[in-house]
């Protein structure tokens, strides 16, 4: 089966898409793609969800101007989509970034991005292609994450922890956001019920110079069990993981933008 590579093109630039479709096309790879929606209201970020996590999508490519990749609300947006991939697919899925104009480093991009590997666009081709037919391992974490984008019932992460791991509680918060409903049920599904132990809401947490409101809650939860959290607005950054029970919180922390 032909390999495909899903373009985003953060810049509306139909004659520049076309040449890069075709010179992707050199390659034997098919191609694919959309130009970006800046609506973090609407969630137009899981517009291309459905194509990025088709079996037969193996690289991910984002375009554009160094510009387009330093405003605020693309970089949430790109990262919300990141992080709803690497819940699917695995932590990792390959993906290049490819500025038209300008220079990238890789070590300012948000936390979901920073694996990606940015290239020139003479350099582009030859990688996109060794990246499409080399086999792929999605990396390890010490949780699970996942994403629910879901119009009428708001913006839903999941976590908990990896397999055959257990977590005495669970704490998940946000900067720039705000969280409106939580809930345990078993992974993979938003619960329609649950019974929660001691929750708590609105607990303020600071890491470096970001501040957080976090919910949370003290049910135990193995790999089968997740706790689902509600958003209010595109989080800028978040903090999750185990319920501390002392003064030293190991935590897990993540730069959307």
């Amino acid at each position: 089966m032909q390999k495909t590579v899903w373009i985003t093109s953060l810049t509306k630039d139909e004659k520049k898409a076309a040449a890069l479709f075709g010179k992707v096309h050199t390659y034997g790879l098919a191609t694919n793609g959309h130009f970006w929606i800046d609506d973090l209201g609407k969630m137009a970020w899981a517009g291309a969800a459905e194509s990025l996590l088709d079996p037969g999508t193996a690289v991910w490519l984002v375009t554009g101007a160094a510009e387009d990749f330093a405003k605020d609300s693309v970089r949430r947006g790109l990262s919300l989509l990141a992080l709803l991939v690497a819940g699917q697919r695995g932590h990792g899925f390959p993906t290049v970034i490819c500025p038209f104009s300008g220079s990238l480093d890789p070590a300012g991009l948000p936390t979901p991005l920073r694996g990606a590997q940015v290239v020139t666009e003479a350099a582009l081709g030859a990688k996109l292609a060794a990246l499409a037919n080399l086999p792929w391992k999605p990396e390890e974490a010490g949780y699970r994450l996942k994403l629910y984008p879901l119009p009428g019932l708001g913006l839903w992460f999941e976590v908990g922890p990896a397999a055959e791991a257990t977590w005495q509680g669970a704490l998940f918060g946000v900067a720039d956001a705000a969280i409106d409903a939580h809930g345990v049920g078993p992974q993979g599904k938003l619960p329609e019920r649950a019974v929660l132990r001691y929750p708590f809401k609105d607990m303020r947490l600071a890491a470096g110079e970001t501040a957080y409101l976090a919910w949370g809650l003290a049910n135990p939860l193995t790999a089968a069990e997740s706790y689902f959290v509600r958003t209010v607005g595109a989080p800028s950054g978040l903090v999750f993981g185990e319920l501390p029970t002392g003064e030293a919180a190991d935590l897990y922390t993540l730069s959307l933008t």
